[in-house]
């Protein structure tokens, strides 16, 4: 299960207000390998589901991943946060090791 918090969803919503988007786009979680740490998140608008993506509903949004990401995202919850220290979206990653200073990437 991949989780939304309340901070995310608003921010969700947001962009997809001032893009356009039709309530049929979802979010697309991915981890690719980079970064300092060696794993990185992606975040992208997407309407299209693929064979074996993942799909999950929480808090009125609607995530989807592919099988390799979800095995590093499960149980992570989305957070947003728009503070003096830099905003942006987070994972809150229980299966992360070791994440580097920004946030923008982790280990298993």
């Amino acid at each position: 299960m991949l989780f939304v918090a309340d901070s995310a969803k608003a921010r969700l919503q947001s962009i997809r207000s001032a893009k356009g988007l039709t309530e049929d786009y979802f979010l697309r979680a991915t981890i690719t390998s980079g970064g300092c740490s060696g794993l990185s998140y992606k975040l992208d608008f997407d309407n299209e589901i693929k064979e074996r993506d993942q799909v999950f509903e929480d808090n009125g949004e609607t995530v989807v991943c592919d099988l390799k990401s979800f095995l590093y995202l499960h149980n992570s919850t989305l957070e947003f946060s728009g503070g003096l220290n830099g905003s942006g979206f987070t994972f809150n990653n229980p299966n992360a090791s070791r994440e580097c200073g920004c946030g923008e990437s982790f280990a298993v």
